[in-house]
């Protein structure tokens, strides 16, 4: 078996996604799958697993080949939270449970990417920071976290990674230009995979903005 690629997708359904913000996500992780498949690198390495928060956090699917990832619909309720903590919490659990470690005898997966994607900030803030040096632990190749529309908290998302980007508007054009640029964040990761330091993320499109 060729070595893996983990990719761990975190993405916000609390209330305030419902409408033209959650199609555009059902819209955007179509775009994302279609466009890694058309990479052989990331086709023969990428396996990718969804997790969603709200008043609670659900993983749609564990780490999943490329090939044979069926992306869900997805709903949000019609309120509530934002727990990002227990997403988080509920991802130190899958990556130890799922993620294969490098042994004497064997090499294990490449170091995993994170992609979150919120429009607040989250409820649970205790558990969030408490959770924080528990994923810095795990050694990701790369935390990528994006803040979307304009109640989402930037320095929350510091405190997790220096890689955060925001988004002014929650429209289908913004989110499917963030989804195709991870799908080339991810692509890049699987053509360096092994490279010591962190995955060079592409530059991002104009809709995307970097925060320093």
């Amino acid at each position: 078996m060729s070595r893996r690629l983990p990719v761990f997708l975190l993405l916000d359904t609390s209330g305030s996604m419902r409408g033209e913000p959650i199609q555009a996500v059902n819209n955007g992780l179509q775009v994302l799958v279609s466009a890694l498949r058309q990479d052989p690198y990331a086709l023969e390495s990428v396996c990718i697993s969804l997790i969603t928060f709200d008043i609670e956090a659900n993983e749609l699917f564990s780490l999943t080949p490329l090939d044979q990832v069926q992306i869900p619909e997805i709903t949000v309720p019609q309120a509530g939270a934002t727990f990002l903590g227990a997403a988080l919490e509920l991802l130190v659990d899958r990556v130890d449970r799922d993620v294969i470690r490098t042994t004497d005898d064997m090499k294990g997966d490449w170091r995993p990417l994170l992609f979150i994607m919120t429009d607040g900030s989250p409820s649970d803030l205790q558990a969030y920071r408490e959770a924080i040096p528990k994923i810095k632990h795990r050694n990701f190749g790369n935390i990528v976290a994006c803040a979307a529309g304009p109640k989402a908290k930037c320095e929350m998302l510091k405190e997790l990674t220096d890689n955060v980007v925001c988004m002014d508007t929650m429209d289908s054009a913004g989110l499917s230009q963030f989804f195709k640029w991870v799908s080339a964040s991810v692509a890049a990761g699987s053509s360096s995979a092994g490279v010591a330091a962190p995955t060079t993320l592409p530059p991002p499109p104009p809709e995307v903005h970097v925060v320093i």
